[in-house]
């Protein structure tokens, strides 16, 4: 069941090269990755195609494996076989964000609807892990216990380790925009806000960043999936809306440094040891509405800051503790070194190795 599909794609890959047992990929509307050069099957997942969404079903009910990559409510009505295995991906490396039982939502929601919740995370047969950290989280997040727990590392940050695909995108990105050629890559990469779904207005002040930094950086927009983004003509040649570029990871290969807020993306950045910056000019109603982690301010590597002035000066003066970078990747990537997702397909194919039987990605 794909919603965000990276971590859906790099698990497959690694599955095509140890099993022949029968793929099938359950794309849900919101899926924008693309499943090229597999040899799997792919199904729109969405009552817009009737037959394909009846043939889901199908698939969802003879599976014996299913991944899944978010939340999906269904399951809570779900009555797999006796013999099904499900994992939960997920779609973050990390949590900035509280989510789940910790959601600070839940306040305001029905007995009924946090019922429901407990349901879903009740059909997780294991939950995938890069760290330690993560694992916690999960256990409290999803009520889950220990023995839930698979910590193979995050399958869609093995790409962080190729150095070949470093190249390969840059020369891609270079093709498409000539211009970005010898200049550093800022990227832009805010979280998702509710309020801004039909009517997304940038905080950053393009204009400063365009008269301080146009000469040396050239600066990515990718906006959440859900998110629609217009970039001013005037600023051609400085500003890029990447939105397209379905494999986050693998645009953060050849970025040069990092803003971005509340997202999940820092936690498998760092493995890069590049620099980010946090905008968190919303940080007061954030944590109220969303909820945090605790004392945000200092965990996070980099400096937090709440205006574009401030991200200048902190580019400018280079203000980056690059040795809290290093210990912030360890601590949330303690299993992801770069070959995890065979690790979770060595599992999958474990548990099957006796019998030829679908598994459902």
């Amino acid at each position: 069941m794909a919603t965000f599909g990276d971590n859906i794609f790099y698990t497959m890959e690694a599955m095509t090269k140890l099993s022949n047992e029968e793929m099938v990929i359950l794309k849900t509307a919101s899926c924008k990755y693309r499943f090229n050069g597999l040899n799997t099957t792919v199904i729109p997942f969405t009552l817009r195609h009737p037959i394909a969404y009846v043939q889901s079903i199908y698939h969802l009910a003879t599976a014996t494996t299913i991944l899944v990559d978010t939340y999906y409510g269904f399951l809570a009505a779900s009555n797999f076989r006796q013999d099904v295995t499900c994992i939960q991906l997920w779609h973050a490396g990390g949590a900035i964000k509280q989510f789940g039982l910790l959601d600070p939502s839940n306040k305001v929601r029905s007995q009924k609807a946090i019922k429901r919740f407990k349901q879903v995370y009740s059909k997780f047969d294991y939950t995938v892990v890069g760290s330690e950290m993560m694992a916690k989280t999960f256990k409290e997040s999803f009520g889950l216990t220990d023995n839930r727990i698979l910590r193979t590392g995050i399958p869609r940050s093995d790409v962080l380790f190729d150095y070949s695909m470093k190249e390969h995108v840059y020369n891609e990105m270079v093709e498409k925009h000539p211009s970005i050629k010898d200049k550093k890559i800022i990227l832009y990469a805010p979280t998702f806000r509710s309020n801004q779904l039909s009517n997304y207005q940038s905080q950053l002040n393009i204009d400063k960043l365009y008269r301080e930094l146009s000469d040396e950086y050239v600066l990515f927009i990718k906006p959440h999936p859900a998110i629609t983004y217009k970039i001013s003509e005037q600023y051609e040649g400085f500003v890029y809306d990447v939105s397209d570029f379905y494999d986050t990871n693998q645009l953060l290969l050849i970025v040069d440094l990092l803003i971005t807020d509340y997202s999940s993306i820092p936690f498998e950045f760092a493995l890069l040891q590049k620099p980010m910056v946090f905008f968190a000019y919303d940080m007061e109603e954030y944590r109220i509405k969303s909820g945090l982690i605790s004392d945000y301010e200092h965990q996070v590597p980099g400096p937090v800051v709440f205006s574009t002035e401030a991200i200048i000066l902190a580019i400018k003066n280079n203000k980056f503790d690059y040795k809290r970078i290093q210990e912030f990747a360890n601590t949330w990537n303690e299993y992801s070194k770069g070959n995890s997702s065979i690790h979770l397909a060595k599992y999958i194919t474990r548990t099957e190795e006796t019998k030829k039987e679908k598994v459902i990605i």
